[in-house]
This record gives structure tokens, sequence and C-alpha cells, in this order.
């Protein structure tokens, strides 16, 4: 098994196994080709130190596992904010993906005493949460969630309908010559949303999100991000799942998904 999200050809990204979702074998789940774009944005020049407070994903199409091309690209240019967008196409010319990422100026500012504080993490943390992790449905074989170390508090099931909360940690690398920057974590772990907080059975229905929303005040310290997880579902076949982020001090963001819902 090659241990990365994607390997290299020449230009261009090829997801491997590990980057796999659970709706299509030939294609990725969200979160792998969010952290590459995350990382590429987080990596791009800039005029000062920046830093990343919102991701705005389209998923077009689903990312397949075969050569794709990324470019980022300085939608507005500045010290105090950036904007900027970042998008994989397949070798056809085919958008699969956008992101565009806001940046603002990151420095020191002087705030009264106990402005900063902020909701605690969720309990138990990392190391004393559960290690094997209980998942509904069929088999689910090698994929995203094997790249990713998930470690569920109590009581969560990841593909079970009802709200749920665990800890995550990417645990092999993106792509040859690209770091796993903290924003590209968060994104990573942030489309976990509706796989640990499904609206419904995942046997019987599809709950696609063709967007995810990522706000962050704050970039994680250390591997793991938390989600704790809520989904809604409609009978006209429209769904939302909302994520409260957190690392191992508290809590850092928000992550939101449209979903398509759809019976098997």
């Amino acid at each position: 098994m090659t241990e990365v999200l994607f390997d290299r050809d020449g230009d261009r990204y090829v997801a491997t196994e590990l980057a796999r979702g659970p709706w299509d074998p030939g294609s990725c789940h969200g979160g792998a080709p969010s952290a590459l774009l995350a990382a590429l944005i987080d990596t791009s020049p800039s005029l000062a130190p920046l830093q990343i407070v919102r991701l705005t994903y389209d998923i077009m199409r689903p990312v397949p596992l075969a050569p794709v091309r990324a470019a980022v690209q300085v939608i507005r240019e500045g010290k105090r904010v950036q904007v900027v967008e970042a998008d994989l196409t397949g070798d056809d010319g085919t958008e699969l993906v956008r992101c565009r990422a806001l940046r603002v100026r990151s420095g020191q500012v002087e705030l009264p005493a106990g402005a900063a504080y902020d909701d605690p993490p969720p309990t138990p943390g990392p190391q004393q949460a559960a290690t094997e992790v209980e998942r509904a449905g069929d088999e689910w074989g090698t994929g995203f969630w094997t790249a990713v170390e998930v470690r569920p508090t109590l009581g969560s099931v990841l593909g079970a309908p009802g709200p749920g909360t665990a800890w995550f940690r990417l645990g092999v690398p993106i792509a040859e010559d690209v770091p796993t920057t903290p924003i590209a974590r968060v994104a990573a772990a942030s489309d976990f949303g509706n796989g640990l907080a499904p609206p419904l059975e995942i046997d019987r229905y599809l709950y696609l999100n063709p967007d995810l929303t990522v706000d962050v005040h704050r970039l994680p310290v250390g591997e793991w991000v938390a989600l704790d997880s809520r989904s809604v579902a409609q009978p006209a076949g429209v769904g939302l799942t909302t994520s409260t982020l957190y690392d191992e001090a508290g809590r850092i963001g928000t992550a939101m998904q449209s979903l398509y819902i759809e019976a098997r």
C-alpha cells in the first residue's frame, strides 16, 4: 500500500486507495482533496504573514483515483487580507473541486485578560478515547478512514445515525513535497462530519456533501482535531451537517456541509 494520499506524476496528483471514499470505489473521500488544496493554498506566497480563516469548497464532481492537476491563483492580493482560489481538474480540463480561501494578517495583538477564552474540548481527549472504531453498515475496506486515525468519544459509532463526537488525526503525508500544515489537518477532518453524524442509515440512503465550509479563529496545536457533529434531513432530499471543531486546548472553529440525500 502506498503510504500517501496522492502520488506525484510529474505536475499531476494521483489519489491512492488511502484517499478512497465510501460512495464510489473509484472516487476520493472529500477529505483527501480538501487537505491537498488547503495545504497548497497555505504554502502559497503572500506579502505578509497570513493565516487561513475560511475555506469554502465546491465539489463539482467526484475526484477520481486517477491523475488530476492542481492550480492556485491569488484573486485579491493584500498585506491584511488575501483571497486565494485553488482547483483540481481532470486531464480533460473538467473542474472537479474549487476552493476559495480567505487569509488574514497574522501577528500579535494585546488582548484584555480572558478575552481569548473559548469552550473546552470534548472529553475524553484523544489519549483516553476509544481506539477501536465501531462502524455501521457493510465492510468498508481500505479508504480515507484508514489513513486517518479516528478515536470516538463514548457512544459514537462511525456511520450510525445521530450526533457524533470523535478525534481525528491524519496519519500519512498528503503527497511528496506537500507539507501537512495545521489547516490541512482541519480540512481533512472536517469532511468526516456527515459520516460521524449521519442523518440516515448508510445502507439505505446516500447523503453526499457537494460542498464544505470551514471557519477557524485559531489553528490547531498538535495533530488531533475533534468534531462534534449534528445532521438534519428533509423530505425534499436536502440536509445539513454542522460540526464544531476543537483541538486539545478547546474550540477552534466550525464546519458545515450541505447534503444531497437519496434513497439507495
